[in-house]
């Protein structure tokens, strides 16, 4: 009975949505009648929502994408209220996990009684730093107990043995978003550059960390400035080929000899004979640092990031004063979000399965599941029908491509085995200590997969209750969490162009992953393998070279370009999975039969729906973090520059030389 009645509620959410939405799921009230199609589809399909909306205080962007999140973090609330209400609970229960963690970080004057007396053991431990020795040893310490360092070590498959789980070591160390703050003197960074300074005078002063505030602080940020020089950039972070080294333990002492490599991985719990170096040169540069730079200058630098890594979840203060350079200064949002979303945030991540099969069992529908089934069975025959008709690839290229898309899994909805959480204490008066004891037990989960003998191909990397999907290149899959599968993206009550233009084009994209820049760098069961003829690869790199040259020509706040190589995986899975959905659609219609829906045709109803998922307002300061940092470009740009490049769009909407997007035939871009 409770199963049915939670079925009705999504179903009747899924009505009131339809009903506000004219019936066929897109609100053409939304629509600004005074632009064009063809000049600017960003805003013909969403110009008069994004006028008669603002930015909600709390956000730095706000959009189909933003609502669905708050929505479910509204959904998540009512779920831990729920369980909050429960009695008698057993200890070590579920209910009583999520219950005691979000009243541990609810209870703020707990938090604010305790000050900064959580950091005590870990300021202990980098007091008795007396040699450039003792450095890498305490840094493995803390990391151990959730603290971040200089570098940062993950565990992932291998990926030239993708049955094999490998620890990578990559550089870290920085306090701003990316090294370019660091290292550029245009505008934007010397804006943020000079907020960041005041921050970590202010972290240092709350911290109690130095008397001399001013030295301190030019002490850190020399030192961040050292390690930024040495960091690889971000374009190359991305590019698989540039971020690989298998080193022994004796070829890695060789490579960083300064660095006790021997103490730091006991101390973390790490057994390996080899790891994965992601940038050797960076840790190269570093073991000379933990020597040059003097030892009281490194326990400074330690202290602020210690302060600065916990600053969320200590007193209401610090957490104001993170909020204020992280949020207001990056994003340009003005008001921290709500109490209650935050804490949320924290349980969210750290008990996530655990809340996450409340979620399914409450807002997802089996149906909804079958239907998603059947439309990435058409994405799926979609694709494999494009990559026969392509007339750049040979055709043992093609064979191999058909063969590795046959390969690639998709995982919809929710996991289907549920990880456990057994041994781990949430205590209701100790936030901190809950949010560092949820990070040693994920870490040591982590570190306990460098013991097992083949790699889990079922494991899912977001929850059901994420507002997102991923592609996987060493598991070769696609997933799909069940809370991006609600209106506006998906709807058993919506119509199919709705549905296939949104998350239709949400599945191609994912899809496309598999087969862009770097995904089409790994074979069918993930491993980083050279599967293409040269020709091919020569000619796939020339195309995509024409995505690069689109984006960077587009401009946004202040001036400031796209930056087309950083973007150029998500560039190109947004305009494969338009194009893929667009097919799949075709195979939809065709068991269907074709109708207008106020005035609009089933194509003109597609690529409305498809420009829902980018609908969004953003502050420039989100923005200009984002050209900078982020591989996705604007939601602009991810509306308009994929379409105009789509011949299927030109139909739809009559679009000629002479209109906006028109872009000449030679210069549009097509891969897949």
């Amino acid at each position: 009975m409770g199963e049915k009645i939670a079925q009705l509620g999504v179903f009747l959410y899924y009505a009131e949505t339809m009903k506000k939405q004219n019936g066929w799921g897109f609100d053409v009230l939304d629509m600004d009648a005074s632009v064009r199609p063809q000049d600017d589809f960003f805003r013909y399909a969403g110009g008069t929502w994004m006028k008669r909306n603002t930015i909600p205080k709390h956000e730095s962007r706000w959009g189909s994408f933003l609502k669905l999140r708050s929505d479910v973090d509204t959904q998540l609330h009512a779920l831990v209220k729920e369980v909050e209400q429960k009695r008698g609970v057993a200890k070590g229960s579920p209910e009583q996990m999520l219950r005691d963690f979000l009243r541990s970080g609810m209870d703020t004057k707990r938090r604010q009684a305790l000050g900064l007396s959580p950091l005590a053991p870990y300021l202990a431990l980098i007091d008795k730093i007396r040699r450039p020795e003792d450095i890498v040893p305490t840094i493995a310490k803390l990391e151990k107990r959730g603290a971040s360092g200089i570098w940062g070590g993950m565990v992932d498959q291998d990926m030239k043995n993708s049955e094999r789980y490998a620890l990578y070591l990559a550089q870290d160390g920085l306090g701003m978003p990316d090294r370019d703050y660091y290292l550029k003197d245009d505008a934007e960074s010397k804006r943020v550059r000079e907020a960041y300074r005041t921050h970590l005078q202010k972290l240092i002063r709350m911290g109690g960390i130095a008397k001399d505030v001013q030295g301190a602080m030019e002490t850190v940020l020399a030192i961040e400035t050292k390690l930024a020089r040495v960091s690889m950039t971000k374009e190359d972070t991305r590019d698989v080929d540039k971020t690989y080294f298998k080193y022994t333990l004796p070829k890695l002492a060789k490579l960083a000899s300064q660095i006790d490599w021997a103490t730091y991985f006991r101390t973390i719990g790490a057994r390996v004979s080899d790891v994965i170096v992601m940038q050797p040169e960076f840790f190269k540069a570093v073991g000379g640092l933990l020597h040059s730079v003097p030892v009281e200058d490194w326990k400074l630098y330690l202290r602020t990031h210690l302060v600065n890594d916990f600053a969320a979840h200590l007193t209401p203060a610090l957490e104001k004063e993170n909020f204020a350079f992280y949020g207001t200064v990056m994003t340009g949002t003005t008001h921290m979000k709500p109490l209650w979303r935050r804490v949320l945030n924290t349980v969210n991540g750290s008990l996530g399965e655990l809340l996450g099969r409340l979620y399914v069992e409450r807002h997802f529908s089996p149906h909804a599941k079958r239907m998603m089934l059947e439309m990435v069975d058409d994405l799926f025959a979609a694709y494999e029908a494009r990559i026969k008709r392509l007339d750049w690839m040979s055709p043992a290229t093609k064979k191999k491509a058909i063969k590795k898309l046959h390969q690639v899994t998709h995982k919809i909805g929710y996991p289907d085995v549920w990880k456990s959480y057994k041994g781990l204490i949430i205590d209701p008066n100790d936030y901190f200590g809950n949010v560092v004891r949820a990070g040693v037990w994920h870490s040591k989960r982590e570190l306990a997969k460098l013991r097992k003998s083949k790699v889990d191909r079922k494991e899912w990397f977001m929850y059901p209750q994420t507002v997102n999907a991923y592609c996987s290149f060493g598991l070769n899959d696609v997933v799909f969490p069940a809370a991006i599968l609600q209106p506006p993206f998906f709807s058993s009550e919506a119509d199919d162009a709705i549905n296939y233009g949104s998350i239709g084009s949400v599945i191609g994209h994912e899809i496309t992953h598999a087969f862009d820049d770097q995904g089409s760098k790994f074979d069918g069961v993930g491993n980083r393998k050279t599967w293409w003829t040269p020709a091919d690869r020569a000619q796939f790199e020339k195309k995509t070279k024409k995505v690069v040259e689109q984006f960077d020509a587009y401009t946004v706040a202040d001036g400031l370009h796209v930056n087309g190589r950083l973007t150029l995986g998500e560039n190109v899975a947004d305009l494969g999975g338009i194009s893929i959905a667009y097919d799949a659609y075709q195979l939809k219609l065709a068991r269907i039969s074709r109708k207008d829906i106020d005035g609009f045709t089933p194509e003109q109803r597609f690529f409305l729906g498809a420009s829902l998922f980018e609908r969004e307002l953003a502050r420039p300061e989100f923005v200009k973090m984002q050209v900078t940092t982020d591989p996705h470009a604007p939601a602009e740009t991810r509306v308009n520059g994929p379409l105009s490049n789509l011949p299927e769009f030109y139909a739809a909407f009559e679009v000629k030389k002479g209109d906006k997007l028109y872009r000449d035939p030679k210069s549009r871009a097509k891969m897949w």
